[in-house]
């Protein structure tokens, strides 16, 4: 997802772009970070966990394939998760700006 956004960035005009390059960036965050605490970031192998023993796993070969739709929706459900805390966070400093002035 995030190379398909890499590529895409370049279609987007202006300032937009550094947007579509931090959302590429931060959709890698989390995986990056789990293969460095495990050691498999130099590997490049694709490694999943096998939930019943805790161990890593290839998921390709144990027949394992991630669902379109289910991803889909889960990056959707982020971005929409992320946007409504920037806009708490928005309504309360703008709150808290009312009361000192």
């Amino acid at each position: 997802m995030a190379e398909a956004l890499i590529k895409y960035k370049p279609s987007v005009k202006g300032r937009a772009q550094l947007g579509v390059r931090a959302f590429a960036d931060a959709l890698l965050i989390i995986p990056k970070v789990l293969a460095q605490n495990s050691e498999h970031s130099e590997s490049g192998q694709l490694v999943g966990v096998d939930l019943n023993t805790g161990e890593p796993m290839v998921a390709a070969e144990v027949g394992i394939r991630d669902n379109y739709c289910v991803k889909k929706q889960l990056l959707h459900s982020c971005t929409v998760i992320a946007t409504n805390i920037l806009l708490v966070d928005e309504i309360m400093r703008a709150g808290m700006s009312s009361v000192k002035g």
